[in-house]
């Protein structure tokens, strides 16, 4: 949030995101999304990480073959904090008495990298920590590229219109350490915004990026160069919102997500936008919400109550933004850390507790194994 305050051989070639011009649905097509399923075209188990998933067409799917969408919870405070706030193993457990099955962390490069004067020597194992309480309450985790620093380790660290070189060393030792477990998914950056979908996609200069950006394709890239076969999330333009140049300007790979965050702050993220900005996509790619709320100061759940039931209707995935405890405004889903909750809060638990599609049983992870030395 703007904190202003294996696939067959053919697949592979393109990856799930072969909505090109002339494949993808046209935006405006707003029809209930059918699944493809989880039966490869040639009976081959695709390309995945030790006990996680695969795409298949716009479907994620479970090493035993099973459609599977994410439903959690945010979790900030990573991202300004190398220590987090009011981070602990029962937070994660509050999250599981929810019914969530993922949560997502938002984290900063600069408390991970070596070379950045804001390096935390614990913050890796700050990390480890969280994915551990996580795994053992039945959570699987999205790590979120929250904050980055324009590849200048002199700038303040904060949300930037893109990434950047040191967003693609910070993906090669995140991948590395986690590649061996496949409950683990890399949302490559959070809310790009003003600049061109082709420096979103390959990166450069462009728009508000006066500085050498990384582009997705990039950050994808990176993560598949180390050998970590997780699922990868993609968010959009406009502030992760908008989609629509995913139909001409693809990641090329595999076991890809995009993601939207809509917000009901600005005119251009109506629900009549919905269909045209990420819902025409769901035809031929998993899509993930991973944020929403209100966000207009309102405090009223009906913007997170008619999300949820788009979200339904077209197979999409979901994190709410945010498991913290604050006001409206934030937007919060908790009034205090005994386990209040505000109007969007009670959305949000009672959508959660109507699901039953829990994260496959598995042993949790050794995470961070993969890290070197360790």
């Amino acid at each position: 949030m703007l904190l202003a305050f294996s696939l067959s051989a053919s697949s592979l070639a393109v990856g799930l995101a072969a909505c090109d011009a002339g494949s993808a649905p046209t935006p405006g097509d707003d029809a209930a999304t059918a699944i493809t399923g989880c039966t490869p075209a040639n009976g081959v188990l695709p390309a995945n990480a030790p006990d996680g998933y695969y795409v298949n067409g716009n479907t994620v799917c479970t090493l035993d073959g099973k459609a599977h969408l994410f439903h959690g919870v945010d979790r900030p405070s990573l991202e300004w904090d190398p220590d987090g706030n009011q981070l602990s193993a029962d937070d994660l457990v509050a999250m599981a008495s929810w019914h969530a099955n993922v949560v997502r962390v938002a984290l900063n490069q600069d408390f991970w990298l070596s070379g950045s004067p804001q390096r935390s020597a614990t913050y890796a194992a700050r990390v480890d920590s969280m994915v551990q309480w996580a795994e053992a309450a039945g959570l699987d985790v999205i790590l979120d590229l929250h904050w980055s620093d324009r590849g200048d380790f002199a700038v303040k660290p904060g949300q930037q219109p893109m990434a950047d070189a040191h967003s693609i060393q910070f993906w090669q030792e995140v991948a590395a350490r986690y590649k061996g477990d496949g409950r683990v998914l890399f949302e490559l950056y959070n809310e790009p915004h003003d600049v061109p979908p082709a420096v979103w996609l390959s990166g450069g200069k462009g728009g508000q990026a006066d500085y050498a950006a990384a582009g997705m394709q990039q950050l994808h890239d990176a993560v598949r160069g180390v050998g970590a076969e997780n699922l990868i999330i993609v968010g959009g333009l406009n502030w992760a919102f908008d989609l629509s140049h995913v139909a001409d300007y693809p990641v090329q790979g595999h076991n890809i997500l995009y993601a939207t965050h809509p917000y009901n702050n600005s005119a251009d993220r109506q629900p009549a936008r919905w269909s045209g900005s990420f819902g025409y996509l769901t035809k031929t790619a998993p899509v993930i919400v991973t944020e929403f709320g209100d966000g207009s100061g309102s405090c009223s759940a009906a913007w997170d109550q008619q999300l949820i039931a788009y979200a339904d209707t077209h197979h999409v995935s979901w994190t709410a933004w945010a498991w913290w405890s604050g006001d409206c405004k934030f937007p919060s889903l908790l009034t205090d850390w005994k386990g209040g909750t505000t109007k969007e809060g009670d959305v949000v638990k009672a959508a959660l507790l109507g699901y039953a599609d829990p994260a496959p049983t598995r042993a949790p992870a050794d995470a961070g194994a993969d890290a070197a030395g360790e």
